[in-house]
């Protein structure tokens, strides 16, 4: 599925000019900082807001060109939106809330079974419940069951773990990685929280004034030190398979860069999972150090140096087909005198591996 976005709007003092064209399946996220114009752009694209100037096509289809005065009305767009506030009825049981969303579908748009859906976010023990008497997490999957029983050919997502507490947080991301590895309809999901989008995105827009400053795979962005002002905290995260189990309580994982050693995963050879590398937990020599507890030394080369604050330098490093980032102080830049090309070696501390990738949970949170 295609989706192109072009949107010119004046709020007064902040002007929204953003443009973007998404051609991969999954979820794409729209990352930045609040007010950067992330939900002004979702609401134009379900017919929640008409802009000023602007073109919203999904596979062709023409939803929004000012120019030619088309507007197709929100309740024709087929869009599933799932508010930062979740929006629940609280009259309804979560049965009844759920069965709103088919309601609302269009005529001849292939549904879901109910049951289905309830399997694949875990909802059976919820179903005669009322709002007041769910968490927060529990009220982000029902809110997203009801947007998967419209019918919708994609879904917004407006921050929907904002509201919740870091115990929530964890509890729900499992489920939107089910969701997203088993819907497939592609998702635009807003954020300003980086652990959601290296969790959750394999697209990434990243918007700054209005405008978007960069856009691509997750996994090239959240790599290119060149971003590191506009992407803070940020590192590394690829995809990786799980090789072996071995004795000493280590898993072997491959990636297109060689293979990396983590403690032990509870899951089979085969599975594959994301890896996630902070900038801080790579430290770069020019020789293999001998003698360390550092269970991965990986041979990289320098891809160039970015400075990000006057004490530290953030170093982009190629690992086969995979971007590290190293964060060094600007002294240790300046001692070593590296330059782009070098090869060089990259001793990983720390290396953090979502546990959840993989079979899904069930059952209650």
């Amino acid at each position: 599925m295609t989706i192109e976005v072009s949107l010119r709007h004046n709020f007064g003092g902040f002007l929204l000019d953003s443009a973007f064209r998404i051609e991969r399946a999954g979820v794409t996220a729209l990352f930045g900082p609040s007010g950067s114009g992330k939900t002004t752009i979702i609401n134009a694209v379900a017919g929640l807001l008409r802009p000023d100037h602007g073109r919203i096509a999904i596979d062709g289809e023409v939803l929004l060109d000012t120019n030619a005065q088309i507007f197709v009305p929100a309740r024709l767009r087929r869009t599933g939106y799932v508010f930062q506030d979740s929006r629940l009825f609280p009259h309804l049981t979560v049965r009844r809330n759920l069965l709103f969303g088919a309601r609302r579908a269009q005529d001849g748009a292939i549904l879901p079974a109910l049951s289905d859906v309830v399997e694949l976010l875990g909802l059976a023990p919820l179903l005669e419940r009322k709002p007041a008497r769910l968490s927060g997490g529990e009220k982000s999957r029902i809110a997203l069951g009801r947007a998967l029983l419209s019918g919708p050919r994609i879904l917004l997502l407006d921050e929907p773990l904002a509201a919740l507490d870091p115990q929530r947080k964890s509890e729900i991301l499992p489920w939107l990685e089910r969701l997203r590895d088993s819907v497939r309809l592609p998702m635009i999901y807003v954020t300003h929280a980086i652990e959601e989008v290296s969790r959750l995105a394999e697209n990434l827009i990243v918007l700054h004034d209005g405008k978007v400053a960069a856009s691509g795979s997750v996994f090239d962005l959240l790599s290119d030190p060149a971003l590191g002002r506009l992407v803070p905290a940020h590192g590394t995260v690829f995809p990786a398979k799980v090789l072996e189990h071995r004795s000493d309580g280590l898993s072997a994982l491959g990636f297109d860069g060689g293979i990396i050693l983590i403690p032990q995963v509870a899951r089979p050879p085969g599975s594959r999972l994301r890896v996630r590398i902070g900038a801080e937990d790579v430290i770069i020599a020019r020789a293999r150090p001998e003698a360390i507890s550092a269970n991965n030394v990986l041979p990289v080369q320098v891809g160039g140096g970015h400075a990000q604050s006057g004490t530290h330098v953030d170093v982009g490093l190629r690992c086969g087909g995979v971007r590290l980032i190293a964060r060094i102080t600007r002294a240790s830049w300046e001692r070593l005198g590296l330059g782009e090309g070098e090869d060089i070696f990259a001793i990983i501390k720390s290396v953090a591996v979502d546990p959840q990738t993989g079979p899904a949970p069930n059952g209650p949170e």
